[in-house]
C-alpha cells in the first residue's frame, strides 16, 4: 500500500510539470502550435520571441487553432504571441495595432492593382464593344444601355490630383479638407477646412478648369473664420439656385450654437453688373444635428433644423418657426419637393416625414414611419419621391417603398459603427457613392444593390481622414465630364472617366 501511494505521488508531479508547458508565462514569450490528425496541439516548447514580430495575418483561416485569451495566433509563424495590455509597453503588440496593420497592408494592396490593372469590370462579360453589340441587337434598352455604360465607366476611373490654385498657397499646404459640398450644376464645390492653428475657414472652388490633362482649379476664399465645429450643412437657394450656403454650428462655453446663412458672393472678389453681395444672416439654433433648405413651393424660403428631440422649420424672410418634438436627436434630414412633407432621420432608428401643411403639434403630422436597427445617418429621396434610401451607424444600406413602408432593397458592403456619414445618390447614372468609417469609397449600382467599385483612401486609414467626396455627371457645369471628386487631408483628387 506505501508503495502504490508512493506511485501516485509520483504520477502527480510528472503530470504538474507535463501542465506547466501550456502555462503562458512572462511577456515576450510565444509558443508554436502543430496541428496533427486528430485536431489535437503538441506542445512544441516556449522560443525566445525578442526581435522577432509577428506577421500581421488572419486568424479566419486557422479555425482549427483553440483561441487563448490574451493570446494572439499568427497562422504564418504557427505561433502565439501574447497581446499586451495598456501602452506603456516597449513596442506593444495589441488587437488594435493588429487591426490597423491588417488594414493598412490591404490598402496598399489595393492600390497596387489598381495601377498595376488599370480597367476593372464590374459585370463579367461586359465592355464597351459588347454592349453596343446587344444595343444594336436589341438585347438592351436606352435605359439599361445607359446604365451599364456608367458601370463600365466608374469601374475604369482613374485617379489623378488636382492642383489646386489659391491667392495663399502656404494654407494649402497646412490646411486640411473638412467637408466638400458640390452645388447643384456641379461647377462649384463649397470647402470646409480644418485651420492648424484651430477651428475652420470655408471656401468654394471653381471647377471649370477641371479638364485633362491639367486638372487645375482655385479656390476662392474669404476671411470669414469660425473656431466652432460645423455639424451639418447644404446649399441654399435664396435669391437664386445655390446663392447661400447654410451652416450650422456648434455652440461653446457661453456662445449659443446658430444656424448662418452664408452668400457665395462674398467669396467673388469682383461682382458682376448689377449683382449686389447676397443677405447674411444668423439664427440662433441651440445645437443642431442636421439642416435642410426647402424648395417646395408650399415651404418657399424655408428651412430645417434637426435638434435633440426637436425638428424646427424656419422661415428667413418673416423669421416664423413652426416646431415638432420628437423622441430621438435628428441626425439627417431632406425635404421632398412635389409633396409638402420633411423626411428625418433619427438616432433611435426611426425615420419619419412631417406634413408641413399641419400648423400645430395635433395628431397626424407624422405621415410617414420606417424603422431601422441602429441610428439613421442619412436620408435621400429619389425623384419620383416613391423611394427613400437610408444609412445608419450599423453600415446597413436600404432602398424604402414609401407606398408600401417596405424596404425592396439593401446594399452591402458598407461600413459604419459610429459615424455620421453621408449618402450620395446619383439616379441619372444608376449609382450610389458612400464612404465607409474604414476610408473606403464604395459605390453601388442602384439597379440592383451590386458593389461596383471599392477605392481605398490615399492615405492610411485613420478616424480624423475619412474622406469626403463629391460625385457628379458634369465635374465643372454643362459642359464637363462626368467623376469622382475626394477631399482627404491637403489633397483634392479627382477620379475621371476615361
Amino acid at each position: 500500500m506505501h508503495q502504490s501511494s508512493w506511485k501516485s505521488r509520483r504520477h502527480r508531479r510528472r503530470g504538474h510539470r507535463h501542465n506547466a508547458w501550456f502555462r503562458p508565462h512572462g511577456s515576450n514569450e510565444s509558443y508554436s502550435c502543430r496541428k496533427d490528425a486528430g485536431a489535437q496541439q503538441s506542445p512544441q516548447g516556449s522560443s525566445d520571441g525578442h526581435g522577432e514580430a509577428p506577421s500581421t495575418s488572419s486568424t479566419a483561416g486557422s479555425s482549427s487553432v483553440p483561441d487563448l485569451p490574451g493570446y494572439y495566433f499568427d497562422p504564418e509563424k504557427k505561433r502565439y504571441f501574447r497581446l499586451l495590455p495598456g501602452h506603456n509597453n516597449c513596442n506593444p503588440l495589441t488587437k488594435e495595432s493588429i487591426r490597423q496593420k491588417e488594414m493598412e497592408r490591404k490598402r496598399l494592396r489595393l492600390l497596387e492593382e489598381e495601377e498595376q490593372q488599370g480597367k476593372k469590370i464590374a459585370r463579367l462579360g461586359f465592355n464597351a464593344s459588347s454592349l453596343l453589340q446587344k444595343s444594336k441587337l436589341g438585347f438592351l434598352n436606352a435605359t439599361s444601355y445607359c446604365r451599364l455604360a456608367h458601370e463600365l465607366r466608374v469601374s475604369c476611373m482613374q485617379r489623378k490630383k488636382v492642383q489646386i490654385q489659391s491667392s495663399d498657397p502656404s494654407a494649402l499646404a497646412s490646411d486640411q479638407f473638412n467637408l466638400i459640398m458640390a452645388d447643384t450644376n456641379s461647377d462649384r464645390l463649397f470647402t470646409v477646412n480644418d485651420v492648424k492653428v484651430g477651428g475652420s475657414k470655408y471656401g468654394i472652388i471653381s471647377l471649370h478648369g477641371l479638364k485633362t490633362p491639367t486638372f487645375r482649379v482655385h479656390m476662392h476664399e474669404n476671411l470669414y473664420f469660425t473656431n466652432r465645429k460645423v455639424n451639418a450643412m447644404c446649399w441654399a437657394s435664396l435669391n437664386h439656385l445655390d446663392s447661400h450656403v447654410l451652416l450650422c454650428l456648434m455652440g461653446i462655453a457661453e456662445t449659443p450654437g446658430c444656424a448662418t446663412l452664408l452668400p457665395t458672393s462674398l467669396f467673388v472678389s469682383n461682382h458682376a453688373a448689377g449683382d449686389r453681395p447676397g443677405m447674411l444672416c444668423s439664427f440662433r439654433i441651440p445645437g443642431a444635428w442636421s439642416c435642410a433648405w426647402s424648395l417646395n413651393i408650399q415651404a418657399n424660403n424655408c428651412f430645417s433644423t434637426g435638434l435633440s428631440r426637436r425638428v424646427l422649420v424656419t422661415s428667413v424672410v418673416t423669421g416664423h418657426r413652426q416646431s415638432f418634438g420628437t423622441s430621438s436627436d435628428v441626425l439627417t434630414q431632406q425635404f421632398a419637393v412635389t409633396a409638402p412633407l420633411l423626411f428625418n432621420g433619427c438616432r433611435s432608428g426611426e425615420i419619419f416625414a412631417i406634413d408641413l401643411r399641419c400648423q400645430n403639434q395635433g395628431k397626424g403630422w407624422k405621415a410617414t414611419r420606417l424603422f431601422h436597427d441602429s441610428a439613421v445617418t442619412s436620408v435621400q429621396i429619389l425623384q419620383e419621391e416613391q423611394c427613400l434610401m437610408a444609412s445608419d451607424m450599423a453600415g446597413t444600406i436600404k432602398l424604402w417603398d414609401l407606398r408600401t413602408t417596405k424596404c425592396i432593397r439593401q446594399y452591402e458592403g458598407h461600413v459604419n459603427e459610429y459615424a455620421h456619414l453621408p449618402l450620395h445618390v446619383h439616379e441619372e447614372e444608376g449609382i450610389m457613392v458612400a464612404v465607409g468609417q474604414d476610408c473606403y469609397t464604395r459605390i453601388w449600382s442602384l439597379h440592383d444593390g451590386r458593389l461596383l467599385r471599392t477605392i481605398p483612401s490615399p492615405y492610411p486609414t485613420s478616424k480624423a481622414d475619412i474622406p469626403s467626396v463629391a460625385f457628379s455627371s458634369r465635374l465643372g457645369g454643362a459642359r464637363g465630364a462626368p467623376g469622382l471628386l475626394m477631399a482627404v487631408r491637403q489633397d483634392l483628387y479627382c477620379f475621371s472617366y476615361s
